[in-house]
Order: structure tokens, then sequence, then C-alpha cells
């Protein structure tokens, strides 16, 4: 199959072009090819953080690819912090590798799961919305808020959204700091202000009906609709596919 792959600033001058059209065998994974790319373009190895997006979205190795993907090289932003709301399943390896560097001694992560119990029911499965455009905007504050907290500018927030079964993962949180009591502290501090501020909202469905629960915390409207964070160079990633 014949890909088309787009390339963007470091890794666009480590090929010498903004697009390439590349022969790949059928079944070939988002692995295989930044293998092949690695080794046809040697300065590639100057950029070990190398990410891949699929379909504007981030892709990890096992992804196979398809000749139709829109395919694109992506150099680690400045700031490393990376944030996402997706349909697509969700790990801890998948946010780890997006904020794991040799200048931090720890990586902590949080993974929230979609419980059986919920308001004395019995919950069969969740359901996620979000208005993704400002849950990008208000992650954006929570990593500004964390810099200046914790003096950390490597984090990734994934959120699902759609349908979520019993014991699948929801939300992935990571965050990489020199030392392991402020990475506790900067990744509890994430995922209570997403609660606060970012808007998602979760419906749980349970035999015979169901109730959009919303934001988990009650918020004064000033935390919603403060002043302008400016922008830490954040990746912005949204998925328009919603269910």
């Amino acid at each position: 199959m014949l890909l088309s792959i787009r390339l963007f600033a470091s890794a666009r001058e480590a090929v010498g072009t903004p697009t390439l059209r590349l022969e790949m065998p059928t079944g070939a994974t988002v692995g295989s090819l930044v293998s092949r790319l690695r080794g046809a373009y040697p300065l590639l190895e100057s950029l070990p953080e190398l990410l891949v997006s699929v379909n504007y979205e981030y892709a990890f190795d096992n992804l196979e690819l398809r000749e139709e993907d829109e395919v694109a090289l992506i150099p680690p932003v400045s700031g490393g912090a990376v944030f996402e709301i997706t349909d697509q399943e969700l790990t801890a390896d998948s946010v780890v590798k997006l904020v794991e560097t040799p200048e931090c001694g720890a990586v902590t992560v949080f993974l929230g799961t979609a419980r059986r119990m919920s308001r004395g029911r019995e919950v069969e499965y969740l359901e996620y919305e979000a208005y993704p455009e400002m849950a990008i905007r208000k992650l954006r504050q929570i990593a500004a808020e964390i810099v200046e907290r914790w003096g950390t500018e490597r984090l990734a927030i994934r959120h699902r959204v759609g349908r979520v079964d019993l014991g699948v993962v929801s939300v992935a949180i990571a965050v990489a700091t020199e030392h392991r009591a402020e990475g506790f502290a900067a990744c509890q501090y994430a995922i209570d202000r997403l609660k606060e501020i970012v808007p998602i909202w979760k419906k749980e469905v349970w035999v015979g009906g169901g109730e959009w629960i919303g934001w988990d915390c009650v918020v004064p409207p000033e935390a919603l609709v403060g002043a302008p964070v400016s922008d830490p160079a954040v990746s912005a990633v949204s998925n328009e596919r919603r269910t």
C-alpha cells in the first residue's frame, strides 16, 4: 500500500520535505513505519520522542495502517504536554509514552475506570460526552496551574467519550516529575481539577434507565470563565467522531 505522510518542524527538516509517499506492505503498523523511516533518514534518530498521528489522533506502535489513513510525524511539542478527547481505548502506556524523559525520575499515572456500583445502583455501562474545544482549553488551564505549582510541563491527559464498559479506562493521566512526591500531588491535582472545570459529562446506564451525572463538583462561575490562560505550547487533539 502507498502511504501519504506529512512531516512538521524538526521532523520535516530531518527528512528534507514536508510530505512523503512511501510504499509499505499490507498490515504494516505504526511501529514498522517509524522503523522504516528511521532507517531511511538517519537524522530522525536525533528525535527519540517522535510521535505519530493517524487520522488526527496520536497513534501507538501496534496500530495497523491503511492506505487511506492521514499519517503525520510530529516532533515533541515545547513543554511536552498532550491532551486528547477520544473514543479510542486508553491504556497506561498510551500516556506514559507521551511524558517520559531521562530528565525526570518519576512518572505517576492515574487510570479512572468504570465501576459496577454507583449511587446504590448496579451500572451496566457508562456514556461520556464532551464539549471538546472547551475541554481542551480547560485542560490547558490545568497544565498551566501544574507548571506554576510543581514546575513540570510533562503532562498527558486522555479522556474517553462514547460508551465505556465496566472495568474499562475512561480517563488516563500521566505526569513526569523529578521526584515522586510532586508527581503524586500533581497527578491528583490534575484529576480533581478535571472533574471541577472540564466540560465532560457522564451518563450511568442501568437496566431500565440511566442518568446524566454531569460534573462531579460544584464550581463557582469564575472558575469556568476566568481570564484566558496563555497557551503553554500544548498539543490539542480532539476527536470529532463522537458517539
